[in-house]
């Protein structure tokens, strides 16, 4: 049956930051939602592309030669292989494109995120 999803929503009732759950899946690749607050680890996606979609709030995605500031409706690809380290000051809501989920310490989950933690002040 075909159904839509309203991405939004879903995002906003996630509990951990920085973990994804899948949407939608076509053409090989998953439709993920996210939320993030602080950063992620720099890490790099040696094995994929990262696509981000802002769908609420602001996203700096911080890359080794200068920053790339995202807003709602802004969309970015990182290229495999480059490292990046999102970084968000308030809640941000995303939807990410990509093969496979990356929401693991290797692709920069922080593990103050896990079970709903948050970051430290400061």
């Amino acid at each position: 049956m075909i159904q839509k999803t309203s991405v939004g929503t879903v995002a906003k009732s996630l509990t951990e930051y920085w973990s994804q759950r899948v949407v939608a899946e076509a053409n090989g690749n998953l439709f993920k939602v996210a939320k993030g607050l602080g950063a992620t680890s720099w890490h790099a996606h040696h094995d994929q592309e990262e696509t981000f979609l802002v769908l609420d709030g602001a996203l700096t995605v911080q890359l080794r030669d200068g920053d790339v500031h995202l807003e709602a409706g802004d969309l970015l690809v990182i290229p495999r292989g480059v490292e990046h380290c999102p970084l968000a000051s308030e809640d941000v809501f995303l939807l990410l494109i990509g093969p496979d989920v990356t929401s693991t310490a290797a692709g920069g989950k922080p593990a103050w995120s896990v079970e709903g933690g948050r970051p430290t002040p400061g």
